[in-house]
């Protein structure tokens, strides 16, 4: 056998193998299980609720919800937020029984579990908010997979905080059933919500 042949043959075993491992992986991506566990990752996590006691990942069961992380002192996307989830509930006739709001403090060292709640409570009073230790608030952010950091003046007490700006829809079975923007069309993000509410 020539050189050549030899050369042609590798290139043509190595072509495929680049063939079969591009197959494989796309059959990988196409067939794996769909990644909707309970919170998101299926992490576990605690948090103070300011309507009493404790809630945990497996009281996502029960009740569809929205859910979304932000902090009190927030000057744009949270308060923007509040007001559109509280505003598409009740244009879709749901009450809190049918559909929760649920805000996560990600400012565990300014939000206290009273600030939350006067703050949630002044756009419905039927909001929930969440409130954890430093530790907490960073387990309840991974079972989300959601990112924040301080930033602008980090050593005043006048601080921001950047953070993923996303609404979680979570179904009546605790199962993550996708998002909504921040400043999505609020048709869109009313027909996500009544999709799931009937699921």
């Amino acid at each position: 056998m020539t050189a050549n042949n030899t050369l042609r043959n590798f290139r043509i075993v190595l072509w495929v193998l680049v063939v079969v491992a591009a197959i494989g992986a796309t059959a990988l991506y196409m067939f794996r299980p769909p990644q909707r566990p309970l919170g998101v990752t299926g992490q576990e996590f605690a948090l103070t609720s300011t309507q009493g006691g404790t809630f945990t990942q497996n009281d996502l069961r029960g009740t569809p919800s929205l859910i979304f992380f932000g902090y009190t002192f927030c000057p744009d996307v949270c308060p923007t937020t509040l007001a559109e989830t509280t505003a598409w509930r009740e244009q879709l006739g749901l009450t809190p029984e049918e559909l929760r709001i649920i805000f996560v403090t990600v400012d565990p060292e300014r939000d206290t579990p009273e600030m939350v709640k006067a703050y949630v409570e002044g756009f419905d009073p039927n909001v929930i908010g969440l409130v954890g230790s430093v530790e907490e608030t960073e387990k309840a952010k991974a079972a989300f997979g959601v990112f924040s950091e301080k930033s602008g003046d980090v050593e005043s007490e006048f601080y921001l905080v950047d953070h993923t700006a996303l609404t979680f829809l979570i179904d009546s079975d605790g199962t993550f059933e996708g998002t909504i923007a921040y400043e999505e069309a609020s048709d869109t993000a009313r027909a996500k919500i009544e999709r799931m509410v009937k699921g």
